[in-house]
């Protein structure tokens, strides 16, 4: 993250060149927005340009970005960004260890509700259950929300669904892939995962402090870079369509398609989002074998999920379980 008053001021000059990519600002108007000298910004210009940025300098007509650098920044996060509350506050890292670590930490600290963790880099990133999601520097996204609704406890897993549903719907529209929700936390295109999903809690009693969601995005890794034994588990976008994505107008779509949602969810509860990922759930009415956590192992048919976002299994006995969180595969 940039620190000090001399870090803001860079950081407001380049979110300022984002917003006017399509003319020239001159050095009086970036003085005069942040209260510092035309010195100042040409100082803070060069200091942009050697980070990779692209800045044009024309006399009496002043600067204007061209090219960035590959990957994330937060200049590029805010900038246009449609939301109400979702990412207008940013802590953004070259590199971390894991956002879902910072954004917990963070959320205990009381960071505000919608504050967005987002990386260029996570070294060390967790998943469900223990196992982990590490992210290529500026090549995929790595994420963690912090959120403050006001839900009793038992609602909360309804939430990794809702992003589930989101995630699909941004991929969808980004890129015309109709990809399948397995439940709960995964987003599979032809067998292989995409996305991966990880909601936290923090709470009190029966009051919800925070809820946590983390979310790991495959966009533009290429075929190549996948270890051999990972190849027929996991894509990318980029691999699919042969595309490479502007990865911040990636997160921008999906924190205004995820704040849509949200909001409709508090208003009218899980019963409006259900229907969206039922659309979209691949494990419905098929035999699938359940790993809960602490290794119990239950076999039936999916049924389905209930109100609560829970998935109903049922057995060759007819007797229906509920599970409340486990990884699935198919029998």
């Amino acid at each position: 993250m940039v620190h000090g008053l001399a870090g803001k001021t860079k950081k407001s000059i380049l979110k300022m060149l984002y917003e006017n990519r399509d003319s020239f600002l001159s050095g009086q108007k970036i003085s005069e927005t942040l209260g510092c000298s035309r010195t100042a910004v040409w100082k803070h210009i060069r200091e942009l340009q050697d980070q990779g940025f692209l800045i044009e300098a024309v006399q009496k007509s002043g600067y204007r970005l061209t090219a960035a650098p590959s990957g994330l920044n937060e200049a590029a996060l805010s900038s246009g960004l449609e939301t109400k509350s979702v990412g207008r506050h940013i802590c953004f890292y070259d590199t971390i260890g894991s956002t879902q670590k910072e954004a917990l930490r963070l959320a205990d600290e009381g960071a505000e509700d919608g504050t967005l963790v987002i990386t260029n880099q996570q070294i060390a990133g967790r998943g469900r259950l223990g196992h982990t999601w590490q992210s290529e520097r500026g090549v995929n996204i790595a994420m963690s929300m912090i959120l403050r609704p006001s839900l009793p406890i038992e609602k909360t897993p309804q939430m990794t669904l809702l992003t589930a549903v989101a995630a699909v719907k941004v991929i969808e529209d980004t890129t015309g892939l109709s990809c399948g929700i397995k439940w709960p936390n995964d987003i599979l295109y032809e067998g292989r995962k995409l996305v991966g999903i990880l909601t936290e809690l923090q709470a009190e009693a029966t009051f919800v402090k925070a809820v946590v969601i983390g979310i790991g995005m495959n966009v533009n890794t290429e075929e190549s870079s996948f270890p051999e034994e990972l190849k027929s588990k996991a894509s990318s976008l980029r691999a699919i369509t042969g595309v490479k994505y502007n990865l911040a107008e990636f997160v921008q779509s999906f924190l205004q398609t995820f704040e849509r949602l949200y909001e409709l969810f508090l208003e009218e509860g899980f019963s409006a989002i259900k229907p969206l990922w039922e659309m979209h759930a691949i494990s419905l009415g098929k035999q699938i074998r359940v790993r809960q956590p602490g290794g119990k192992v239950l076999e039936g048919t999916a049924l389905g999920i209930n109100d609560e976002g829970v998935l109903l299994l049922k057995d060759g006995k007819g007797h229906v379980s509920r599970v409340y969180s486990a990884d699935i595969e198919w029998s």
